[in-house]
């Protein structure tokens, strides 16, 4: 079998060298800006940030239960203590553990300097105010040092991170109220054909809903995203590179859907040398082939093809590293795992292919995948079932069941 869309007059650009010249085409967006903690969720730092306090800044209790010092007692014996106070969070004990004393504490109470342990409440038999415990107690436990999760002045959050919500409590843990942030980076977006019909009206002959712009506009949620939905622009060469030069103005980025194939009415690529130019446009890749990727003065260019899983697909795989790198945010790659595939694959050589799969996992931790149904570009459905892609390289030529495949998952944001 062979991939007749792949007979090109010279080879086409693999995902890799097309990823490794977009990487070398971008630069950081510049300027910075300042937010509080609850808004930098999302967002990329420019300054790294260091702990103007140790945290914890006291010492105290890992739970609830009885401070001691482990100095006055046999703990080969059971022994009793007399109660001198308690010490609740938020609320420290005031005065001095005495020899022969205990503390009632609980979690997160500030402990006094000559307690050493703290036994847990149900290890304990209260009488009054005398408290019996059993022998062979560990000492020194159960006990929060100042500063054993960051000391005064340590790193808590590095340039140029993408703060996830871990990093919010963390940061918030140290008292910051206020961050430097990368600005975000400024995206518009449009479909493109005259057969597109918005929602809500009746569909016409030959006509077809827009569901790109919908995908896209879910696909580019994102904190470091400032982003322009600019419709849907008719297949008119002179208002679709109006529409590219406007754009470009105002904008770090421009992705398009649509247009960018090789019919009489896809004029992305035309427009986008008369009015910028084209690093380079068609990549080896299955769904997704024709895509146009260059610049409009200092905005970077996307033309995504018109079928809705092929853009998808190249927004994740080609697309979303770009505006990671855009935004400064670090280069990361996605998580591929090996998997039995279950079902027989078709594939020709000549492009890598993205298959959706539906990937499980059984009670002896070994992974399987089955494809979600038919694969054609425009079969939303089958892609709406998958939980990842099947990653099938230039060369592989099908699968049969029982093959190792290698998958991906999809990101969450997809689902």
């Amino acid at each position: 079998m062979i991939d007749l869309c792949s007979q090109e007059s010279s080879p086409l650009l693999s995902i890799d060298a097309a990823l490794a010249r977009i990487k070398a085409a971008i630069h950081p967006v510049a300027g910075s800006e300042q937010v509080v903690l609850k808004k930098a969720l999302g967002r990329v730092l420019s300054q790294s940030v260091y702990s103007p306090v140790n945290i914890p800044q006291d010492r105290n209790s890992a739970m609830d239960g009885y401070a001691l010092s482990s100095d006055d007692i046999n703990r080969e014996q059971p022994f009793t203590l007399s109660l001198a106070g308690t010490s609740w969070a938020g609320r420290p004990f005031a005065g001095q553990l005495q020899p022969g004393q205990c503390i009632r504490v609980f979690t997160g109470a500030v402990l006094p300097a000559q307690a050493d342990s703290v036994i847990m409440q149900e290890q304990v038999r209260a009488d009054g105010q005398t408290i019996h415990f059993p022998a062979n107690l560990p000492a020194r436990q159960n006990i929060r040092e100042i500063g054993e999760d960051i000391m005064q002045g340590n790193l808590l959050c590095s340039h140029p991170r993408k703060l996830n919500a871990i990093d919010i409590g963390l940061l918030a843990s140290a008292g910051i109220y206020e961050l430097t942030v990368k600005r975000p980076v400024r995206i518009a977006f449009f479909s493109t054909g005259d057969e597109l019909t918005a929602l809500g009206q009746p569909l016409q002959p030959g006509k077809i809903y827009d569901s790109n712009r919908y995908a896209l506009s879910g696909l580019l949620t994102d904190a470091g995203h400032s982003v322009t939905d600019m419709g849907v622009i008719a297949d008119n060469k002179q208002l679709l590179e109006n529409s590219f030069i406007t754009a470009a103005k105002n904008h770090d980025v421009i992705i398009t859907t649509g247009g960018a194939s090789v019919g009489e009415a896809d004029y992305v690529k035309e427009i986008l040398a008369r009015c910028g130019e084209v690093n380079f446009w068609k990549i080896a890749s299955k769904p997704g082939k024709p895509l146009a990727f260059g610049k409009i003065g200092s905005c970077y260019f996307f033309g995504l093809p018109g079928n809705p899983v092929s853009v998808i697909v190249i927004y994740q795989h080609i697309v979303a590293p770009a505006l990671k790198q855009l935004s400064g945010a670090p280069d990361t790659k996605p998580l591929r795992l090996t998997a039995t595939c279950t079902t027989a694959l078709k594939k020709a050589p000549g492009r890598q292919e993205f298959q959706r799969g539906i990937l499980t996992q059984d009670e002896n931790g070994e992974f399987f995948v089955a494809s979600s149904g038919n694969q054609g570009s425009n079969i939303l459905s089958s892609f709406s079932r998958a939980n990842c892609y099947i990653i099938l390289p230039t060369e592989c030529d099908g699968v049969q069941a029982g093959d190792k495949v290698s998958v991906e998952p999809i990101a969450s944001s997809t689902l």
